[in-house]
């Protein structure tokens, strides 16, 4: 009776470069006992120099490697059919550039919040309020001003759910989920592309 065995192929791993990628590395598998050990640390891929710094290794490659030494066996996949290697070496966040984009930004958000209530108006909207509530006119109506400051700063860190790098609730933010939304089209757009280029093919997994 032939084995059976069970591979669930990752997303997306990062890799050493100039390692050889194991199967452990790249997905979870079930297997008999006595194979599990065995198939786990199986050499499944090298990365060539061209394909750095993404590789996308493919669920043809595996069942060819495994194939080699264990002919009888009866793979199954489960989930995604390719896993894409990154080999990239960590990206290092040199403070100059780090306080550069902020300053960036903060200036940025800044001068957008002001021109948006320039547009519409709001010192006038908070004198015309100040007015209706108090009956009286003034030019500076700060029981207004003031706590519509703090709610909006307060307004951005709950939209955003980070305090500096504490996170308020384990809802992704906004930017996490676009974030998530940009990484899953760019793997996408890898897997694609190799097809394109003819290094995937459902057929020939060295093509």
């Amino acid at each position: 009776m032939e084995a059976i065995v069970y591979i669930r192929l990752r997303h997306r791993v990062r890799h050493p470069q100039n390692k050889t990628v194991k199967l452990r590395d790249i997905a979870e598998v079930i297997a008999p006992e006595h194979l599990q050990g065995d198939l786990l640390y199986t050499d499944i891929y090298k990365v060539r120099k061209r394909e750095m710094p993404v590789a996308v290794v493919d669920a043809m490659i595996v069942i060819e490697k495994l194939h080699e030494q264990w002919p009888g066996i009866d793979i199954q996949f489960i989930g995604p059919a390719q896993t894409i290697v990154d080999t990239s070496s960590p990206a290092r966040k040199p403070w100059p550039l780090f306080l550069f984009v902020w300053l960036l930004l903060f200036v940025g958000a800044g001068l957008t919040i002001m021109n948006f209530h320039e547009d519409v108006s709001m010192p006038e909207v908070h004198i015309k309020l100040y007015e209706i509530v108090t009956g009286e006119t003034t030019e500076q109506p700060l029981i207004f001003q003031i706590p519509y400051s703090i709610g909006l700063g307060a307004g951005m860190i709950l939209f955003f759910n980070h305090l500096f790098k504490k996170r308020l609730n384990e809802e992704p933010s906004p930017m996490e989920i676009e974030m998530f939304n940009y990484q899953q089209d760019m793997d996408q757009y890898v897997i694609v592309h190799e097809r394109k280029e003819g290094r995937i093919s459902d057929d020939d997994p060295h093509s």
